[in-house]
């Protein structure tokens, strides 16, 4: 055999050895298993004068990851709490009654309490906190973790997002801001932090997850309704409103607002206003401006199998029916037609016959909850809006319609 052959005679073997390491190592590292001496003699072997020892791999026990899984979960609420503390403020609001109330308890004037939460939008003295914490507010304090507390001014509202902000004159050093998250990147199953200050116990923190998404609710302080809500199971009680809602990361992704609970507390179901649409109104209040919403100008609901077969609609149709029309409001102008029939259905007497709105430029609307959030999330006042639709008797058309203002409640 020429020296060639024999130096490629070598190279192969010592490439099989390691190979053969390689591979016995692996299994015992990805098995989670120590080598057996046979294994171990064997990978000694292979590699020759050249053997490399190893060091038996590290054994696990179930219980012992488990303990290490809990403990960096801990680290993490910790550390999330630490670093949102200094910017969660306690609100303490003194309300005047109207004269009418206090007269029944023979006062000229009756001042209430009531108290809220709020966070750091910036250095400049931004605190954010829900329109129906602040409403009708005579004085308002805001308390910090640190002890600090100092009057503040209520410079903007929006009953319609239940949303208002105050401001507070304190120096920028001493103002740390919460980071703001994206509310339309959530997905149900993420975890999720409220912290506020839950029947006066202040910076009270609870966990949960994200329970559901796109939920769309009454406004507590409009007529008009909130879209793409975050529901969450992180307990929130009287107390939390106003303030964050945060994801792992320590984001703020959501305003807590209101709970659904037939005792007055935390069930479980809680909901936050989405951190994106307090970012879209937020520039107007912070310059004491109001924000003002486009305004199509209907009432209307979602269809349900019944409506569709009374008006003789395919099954698939998806859209929202309108019931209602108001008068000189954009859609009148546009000639838009609310129900005139009605239908019972389980006793109750339920609209239709109205325009069913299936599209708004050229986007599918499955139903009023895709309406309402389109017109919050894409349109101004003024901006004109084609709307597919479907007329009673079947036939479709395509309608423009010029957007208003919403009207002051």
């Amino acid at each position: 055999m020429s020296k060639h052959s024999n130096s490629f005679h070598t190279l192969i073997v010592g490439l099989a050895a390691f190979l053969t390491l390689v591979a016995v190592t692996t299994l015992a590292f990805f098995g989670g298993l120590a080598l057996s001496p046979h294994l171990h003699s064997v990978a000694q072997a292979a590699v020759g004068e050249a053997a490399i020892e190893l060091a038996p791999a590290t054994v696990v026990e179930p219980a012992q990851q488990g303990e290490n899984i809990l403990a960096e979960l801990e680290a993490t609420f910790i550390d999330l709490y630490q670093r949102a503390l200094p910017s969660v403020v306690d609100i303490e609001v003194t309300q005047l009654v109207t004269a009418g109330t206090a007269n029944r308890f023979g006062q000229e004037d009756l001042f209430l309490q009531g108290e809220g939460s709020g966070f750091v939008w910036d250095q400049a003295g931004h605190i954010v906190t829900n329109y129906h914490v602040v409403e009708d507010a005579k004085t308002v304090k805001v308390s910090f973790a640190d002890g600090t507390s100092t009057r503040a001014q209520v410079i903007g509202t929006d009953p319609d997002a239940d949303l208002a902000v105050l401001r507070v004159d304190l120096p920028a050093s001493e103002l740390q801001p919460l980071v703001l998250g994206d509310s339309d990147a959530l997905q149900v199953g993420q975890l999720t932090v409220a912290i506020g200050n839950p029947y006066g116990q202040d910076f009270t923190m609870t966990s949960g997850i994200v329970s559901a998404v796109g939920r769309t609710i009454p406004s507590s302080s409009s007529s008009f309704s909130i879209p793409e809500v975050i529901q969450t199971d992180a307990a929130i009680n009287p107390g939390n409103s106003g303030g964050p809602l945060l994801n792992r990361r320590g984001e703020v992704v959501g305003i807590n607002s209101m709970i659904l609970s037939d005792s007055g507390s935390s069930d479980g179901v809680g909901f936050a206003i989405p951190i994106n649409i307090a970012k879209q109104v937020m520039p107007s209040l912070m310059t004491g401006a109001e924000y003002e919403h486009a305004w199509l100008g209907i009432s209307g609901t979602s269809l349900s199998n019944e409506i569709m077969e009374a008006m003789g609609l395919a099954p698939d149709t998806r859209g929202a029916l309108i019931i209602s029309v108001a008068q000189n409001s954009p859609a009148d102008q546009a000639g838009l037609h609310g129900s005139q029939d009605v239908l019972t259905i389980a006793g109750q007497e339920v609209p239709y016959g109205g325009d069913i709105i299936i599209s708004i430029q050229g986007e599918p609307i499955a139903d009023m909850d895709d309406l309402i959030t389109y017109l919050i999330e894409h349109t101004r006042p003024g901006d004109q809006v084609t709307l597919g639709v479907i007329r009673s008797g079947g036939a479709r058309k395509n309608v423009t319609v010029t957007l208003g203002v919403r009207p002051n409640n």
